[in-house]
């Protein structure tokens, strides 16, 4: 039983550790339009924020990939049960980890939208 639960251990940690970085590069390389416009073509402060966005995207579902990862308590046997484990655990992660990208993409459309309503020109009222 101990060796196939290493060999899901083995598995499950650098899928899930190469899924993040994957979904947060392609997000993030995409995202610096965003930031471009939240910061009104400042590249050295949308940079950093992206940055930092990363690194807190990182944390976040690494963390949680490693919260989730106890698969001791399944009862795994064979390799099916190995896949089994498996698909369940990657794929709740990987719903997490969508749900968390359309997150951040809401609060860039957001930033971006309140950066374009910030640069209208404002429209004197008079009143009379």
């Amino acid at each position: 039983m101990t060796d196939f639960v290493t060999i899901a251990y083995a598995i499950y940690i650098p899928l899930t550790i190469v899924l993040t970085f994957y979904v947060a590069k392609v997000l993030f390389q995409n995202g610096r339009v965003f930031m471009l416009e939240i910061f009104r073509g400042d590249a050295e402060a949308a940079h950093a924020t992206n940055r930092l966005f990363r690194i807190g995207f990182y944390l976040l579902n690494v963390g949680f990939a490693f919260l989730i990862m106890t698969i001791s308590s399944y009862r795994v046997k064979a390799l099916q049960d190995v896949f089994e484990v498996l698909s369940n655990k990657l794929g709740g992660f990987s719903i997490y980890l969508g749900i968390t990208l359309f997150f951040i993409l809401f609060a860039m459309l957001r930033g971006r939208r309140h950066a374009r309503r910030s640069t209208l020109p404002q429209i004197a009222t008079t009143e009379s």
